[in-house]
């Protein structure tokens, strides 16, 4: 019994502490990105109506090959999703912890 609970003890405490990460990452990134969409949305809105009013000229062309430039960036963030995968036990205690996180926040 106690060759049990030794094995136990190491993949429980893993799992919970990683849980507990998991869902301060969710929850911070959601509030994050509320406020990050809310400036990018009001400043669009400045920038379509400055341009309406025929105060400023946009070209919307470069903003898209901007926003193309910085999505291809995040291809770069696989690898260290694969570093953090390596640690299963803390990773899918992260995993659910985040998902809680999110789905709080």
């Amino acid at each position: 019994m106690s060759e049990q609970t030794s094995f136990l003890t190491p993949l429980v405490t893993q799992l919970g502490v990683g849980g507990i990460i998991g869902l301060c990452i969710g929850f911070a990134l959601k509030k994050i990105a509320k406020i990050a969409a809310a400036m990018i949305g009001l400043f669009s809105l400045g920038l379509i109506y400055m341009e309406s009013q025929n105060m400023i000229a946009v070209d919307w062309l470069g903003v898209e090959t901007w926003g193309n430039t910085a999505l291809a960036g995040l291809g770069q963030a696989e690898g260290a999703l694969g570093a953090f995968l390596s640690n299963l036990p803390i990773a899918g205690g992260a995993v659910v912890g985040f998902a809680l996180g999110i789905k709080w926040g």
